[in-house]
């Protein structure tokens, strides 16, 4: 097996999921990385896979990482793992990636399940943009600015969240986001995975009613409602300002095209029809005032 270090996605629930490549590698790895060596040693054991185990998570992340990059130095084969999914989605492998690679070391992925993606493939919600957000803060005003700059991102937004805090968390969304849909994703993959689709207030309700449910969730929201288009005569008046302000026409439909969403194409007619009727309007003028009789001496 080749030394460097090999990013391992592990089951988020059923344990059927692991890929036969990430068999493999734990399988002949040197050493796993771990969160927890209870957890991927719970699964290495029923997988029938002996590898030797150490701990690489949020809290001592700083101090194991030199002794895994002397290890990779050694000509090692690495695999790091988090407790489910893929590593480095809301966790601190990152760092280690990172410096893998600023020292010449081959990194290399045997993708495997994420909570975010299957979430997301399951919401029944836009999957062309999303923006995976992590866990929100967990005090009331933090939660809060969170959630107000959650709001205007033109993106599915995808969220993990403890269950104990399910139902004030979509509370906080659903008074920053107001009533966009939302799904409520746990226990996927498992026998008792659920998804619960509903506008964002009747999923606090619910859960604020229910109790908190068993498992983690992820929350999956639709992106804001495009907003409707200007009317004509508002996108006239700014263009018209624009070319007043000495904007070129070209100048001006690429700004009003930044700012409303618009083709700059048909902004660009539209600021040529703007600018030919005012010189006409102007021409118009001038012959009035030449057909004027001379004055009397």
């Amino acid at each position: 097996m080749a030394p460097g270090l090999y990013v391992v996605g592990t089951p988020i629930g059923n344990r059927g999921d692991i890929t036969a490549r990430a068999l493999d590698v734990l399988a002949r790895a040197d050493v796993v990385a771990c969160e927890d060596t209870r957890v991927t040693g719970g699964l290495l054991h029923h997988l029938g896979i002996h590898a030797r185990l150490t701990a690489y998570h949020e809290h001592n992340a700083d101090s194991a990482r030199p002794a895994l990059l002397a290890r990779l130095q050694a000509g090692q084969a690495v695999a790091l793992v988090s407790d489910a999914g893929m590593p480095l989605v809301s966790d601190p492998g990152f760092k280690l990636v990172r410096a893998c690679h600023e020292a010449g070391h081959m990194v290399t992925a045997a993708p495997g399940p994420s909570a975010v993606l299957t979430a997301l493939a399951l919401s029944g919600l836009p999957t062309d943009r999303f923006l995976f957000a992590g866990f929100p803060p967990s005090r009331p005003g933090r939660l809060a600015t969170f959630c107000a700059e959650m709001a205007p991102i033109p993106a599915t937004l995808v969220l993990f969240e403890g269950v104990s805090r399910l139902d004030r968390t979509l509370a906080a969304l659903a008074q920053a986001l107001g009533p966009r849909e939302a799904a409520v994703c746990r226990e996927l993959t498992k026998l008792h995975e659920e998804v619960r689709r509903a506008p964002l207030p009747d999923l606090a309700a619910h859960y604020a009613t229910a109790g908190p449910p068993k498992g983690e969730a992820v929350i999956v929201i639709a992106p804001p409602a495009p907003a409707p288009p200007p009317e004509d005569e508002v996108i006239e008046d700014r263009l018209m300002a624009l070319l007043d302000s000495g904007d070129s026409v070209r100048e001006a439909a690429a700004h009003l095209a930044r700012e409303t969403g618009l083709p700059r194409r048909d902004l660009y007619r539209r600021a040529l029809d703007l600018t030919r009727e005012a010189n006409d309007d102007a021409d118009g003028d001038d012959e009035t005032k030449d057909d004027s009789p001379a004055p009397r001496s």
